[in-house]
């Protein structure tokens, strides 16, 4: 009897607790019971879209990798391990053994490849492991660094784009999440009639460049050479078309390893193209000439008396090589390159319509490009303005704007008088789904009149021009040199200068328009003997490259 009361008072206790226990999860804690301790979600993450070149060649993919692991309580052999891992990771053998804490459970070590995992699963190691990642793969490494940016990581350890391509359209790139529910047990085991939902995620879109890989290898190649024959500090090169400004090639040196971006410090991922401004020199004259004719201030037959420097308040402006040809024309002024030719073309138009014009061109504002990292130049308010500032604009002194506000501007002259909106991608896609972007036209700056005289006075500034540069036989090219002095603690130092070179191709129906820059080249400090070789170079290949027949 004693026995059975025992009994009957264990089971009243047991009875008791099982009470106390289901009302406590179902009435004191009923949110914890169904989404703590039952209901486990995952979180499932998307492939970023991956990013093709015009015509399809992948430039930025998806790659597997594997992060190598070890369980240091499942270590048989200690020693054998760091030996053996040592002697396919070179990581040092006491690196590893620091690694190895039979205190902990698991133990991060390194991320590897494919071929490296196949080496290491032979060797038929106990206590270590792997764990498949996803890693952003580049095929055509630091072909397009600049353009594409890299992807790194944020602060909470997610993956998320930086810079170029890559930032800008981090969101379309990225894709949504999935999720993964699944109703488990006290064991942490799935409940076979319990709840399995499944959100799939939605992969990020592809994206397709304007940018065409061969055209960008020219660029990037030539620049190199140029660099060290010409023993610049930098340089850049845009290529585009000047019709849409597509950008076919942009390239900046020194650039980075964008699968090994860790290894570079900030200073190399910004892109000098959109992120740097300078004064561009000479090639900023047409921009001017175009304004003045378009407002019948000048015509290129007119004529200028070049007797001498000109005085400004207590400055005086000479030409580039103090030299003077009396009675010279419009055309003319732009062949020689002269300064105080272009003094006297900035007075006839005028102050008040030389600002406006500036501004129409679009500087002092990012010109929209899809890249991050765009600055807008500097265009002082007018008010600021004095009349040397007015002067030296004139020849592109005293104006920061950055290399891809000068190639725009420089294509509203040639085609007809359209500002476009500079663009990277033409095409996104997602599934079925794909989204062409169109040409967009900001503004119409000057007349298509203006612009075919323009055309004509550029092609005259190549052919006349001080310096006979090695053309390609048979087709006719326009363009500009530029040489800018660096302003320095508020005055200029003559021996640091900006080369450069913008040139279009063929005159009469551009294809091209291609921007050759040098900051502080050491062989010679002029544009017309270091970035217009250049420019020939690659109109040469251009030109061959799209199968453009030599005019009769």
């Amino acid at each position: 009897m004693n026995k059975l009361k025992l009994v009957a008072g264990a089971f009243f206790i047991l009875f008791l607790i099982i009470i106390i226990k289901l009302f406590y999860l179902q009435v004191l804690s009923p949110f914890s019971v169904s989404q703590n301790n039952y209901l486990q979600s995952n979180i499932i993450e998307p492939n970023r879209g991956k990013i093709f070149d015009r015509f399809g060649s992948p430039l930025a993919t998806n790659q597997t990798r594997y992060l190598l692991y070890i369980q240091p309580k499942l270590v048989a052999d200690k020693d054998n391990l760091v030996h053996s891992l040592d002697s396919v990771l070179s990581l040092g053998e006491a690196t590893l053994s620091g690694l190895i804490d039979m205190n902990k459970t698991w133990v991060a070590v390194k991320t590897i490849d494919k071929n490296t995992k196949q080496k290491l699963s032979g060797l038929g190691l106990k206590g270590i492991g792997f764990q498949d990642e996803t890693a952003r793969s580049y095929p055509e490494a630091s072909l397009a660094a600049h353009l594409l940016g890299f992807v790194g990581k944020d602060y909470q350890g997610n993956n998320i784009g930086y810079f170029g391509v890559e930032g800008f359209y981090n969101q379309d790139l990225t894709g949504l999440p999935g999720i993964f529910k699944t109703e488990r047990d006290i064991l942490n085991q799935p409940i076979l009639f319990g709840t399995q939902e499944k959100l799939n995620p939605q992969d990020g879109r592809n994206l397709y460049l304007s940018l065409d890989k061969s055209v960008q290898t020219i660029a990037k190649s030539e620049l190199q050479k140029g660099l060290e024959t010409y023993k610049a500090q930098s340089g850049c090169i845009i290529v585009a078309d000047p019709n849409t400004v597509q950008i076919l090639a942009l390239t900046c040196l020194p650039d980075f390893d964008v699968s090994k971006y860790y290894l570079f410090s900030e200073n190399f991922f910004k892109d000098p193209a959109i992120s740097d401004t300078y004064e561009p020199g000479s090639i900023f004259k047409p921009l001017v000439m175009a304004a003045a004719i378009q407002e019948n201030k000048i015509s290129p037959e007119d004529l200028y008396d070049e007797n001498g420097p000109v005085k400004i308040g207590n400055y005086q402006i000479k030409t580039w090589d103090n030299t003077y040809e009396g009675k010279i024309t419009m055309t003319r002024i732009l062949e020689k390159s002269s300064n105080t030719g272009m003094v006297y073309v900035g007075s006839k138009l005028g102050s008040d319509l030389l600002y406006q014009y500036l501004q129409k061109y679009g500087f002092g504002q990012p010109t929209g490009i899809d890249l991050q990292g765009e600055v807008g130049g500097y265009l002082r308010p007018k008010d600021q303005w004095y009349p040397i500032d007015f002067a030296t604009v004139t020849f592109g002194q005293g104006i920061a704007v950055t290399p891809i506000q000068m190639i725009r501007a420089f294509s509203a002259v040639i085609n007809g008088g359209k500002l476009m909106k500079p663009y990277v991608v033409q095409k996104i896609s997602s599934g079925n789904e794909t989204i062409q972007i169109q040409p967009k036209v900001e503004k119409q700056v000057i007349s298509q009149l203006t612009s075919d005289i323009l055309k004509k006075m550029l092609v005259s500034a190549v052919e006349h021009g001080e310096v006979k540069w090695a053309r390609p036989a048979g087709y006719v090219i326009g363009g500009k040199t530029g040489t800018a002095q660096i302003p320095i603690q508020g005055h200029y130092d003559p021996s640091k200068t900006i080369a450069s070179f913008i040139g279009f191709a063929p005159a009469d129906n551009p294809k091209f328009i291609a921007l050759v820059m040098l900051r502080e080249p050491k062989t010679s400090p002029w544009g017309s003997e270091t970035a217009a070789p250049m420019f020939f170079d690659i109109a040469k290949q251009l030109l061959v490259y799209y199968n453009i027949p030599p005019e009769q």
